[in-house]
């Protein structure tokens, strides 16, 4: 069975880094078009980024813009999120999910459009 872990989450002050990792157990994610989400208590899951299978593209909310940065090792079926300067709004539950084969870059910020997802890692920015 497919399977996406992460982890790497954890208490930090704001400023702080954070580096989280998405590991993929049961089949290769080296074609797979990865996306990382979260979800702050109260509110609606929302797009982080996301990055291609060949690290060609990348796509970013724009409040982690400059902050935040994914990059991904094949051959380790593993996808990371470095989280840079964070800060008390960045405090979620962040998942990972893997892009259904076939969509278009152009709807990449769609959470429908994932298929696999894993089970969170939270991330606390205190003040």
């Amino acid at each position: 069975q497919v399977q996406l872990v992460e982890s790497g989450g954890g208490l930090v002050q704001a400023g702080a880094s954070l580096r989280l990792s998405c590991a993929a157990y049961g089949s290769s994610f080296s074609s797979s078009t990865m996306g990382w989400f979260r979800q702050a208590p109260g509110k609606e899951r929302e797009f982080v980024g996301a990055i291609s299978w060949d690290d060609a593209n990348t796509d970013y909310k724009d409040s982690v813009k400059g902050r935040f940065t994914l990059f991904r090792a094949n051959a380790k079926n593993t996808v990371y999120l470095q989280m840079n300067r964070l800060k008390p709004e960045d405090t979620a539950v962040y998942y990972c999910a893997r892009r259904r084969f076939g969509t278009s870059w152009a709807t990449i910020r769609d959470d429908s459009r994932y298929d696999i997802w894993g089970q969170g890692t939270q991330v606390t920015v205190s003040s």
